[in-house]
């Protein structure tokens, strides 16, 4: 089964290059994204560009609009993610436990199977 591992930590937490912390902190990342990999449990995962670069889509009584910026105001912002195909929520949770979010959370949650015309689970990976 699939799992989102979902990352939130604030935007502006952390120390940035050449500041006391940073290299650790890159290391810890490393090390948690080799160890993903080599488990064969990563299906895939990313960080995101910091919230100043987002745009939202906006649906509203069957009108759209589109917003510069984040859809929410939050001290934690969505900052990456890893997609796992383990096979149940322990094992998800083992993983989302390991991931050095410092200060941040993680979310865990199913990848939903798409239905099909029939409305039969079909898996689209």
């Amino acid at each position: 089964m699939q799992y989102f591992l979902f990352i939130a930590q604030p935007e502006t937490g952390g120390p940035g290059p050449g500041e006391p912390g940073f290299d650790e902190s890159i290391q810890a990342w490393g090390d948690y994204t080799r160890e993903i990999m080599q488990s064969g449990v990563l299906v895939s995962g990313a960080s995101l560009q910091p919230t100043s670069t987002a745009t939202t889509v906006r649906f509203v009584n069957d009108a759209t609009s589109i917003i510069d910026g984040p859809f929410t105001e939050s001290k934690e912002v969505f900052a990456g993610y890893y997609l796992i195909d383990v096979p149940d929520l322990d094992a998800a949770l083992v993983w989302a436990k390991k991931l050095p979010v410092g200060d941040g959370s993680v979310e865990v949650r199913p990848v939903a199977m798409m239905p099909d015309a029939q409305g039969n689970p079909v898996d689209v990976n």
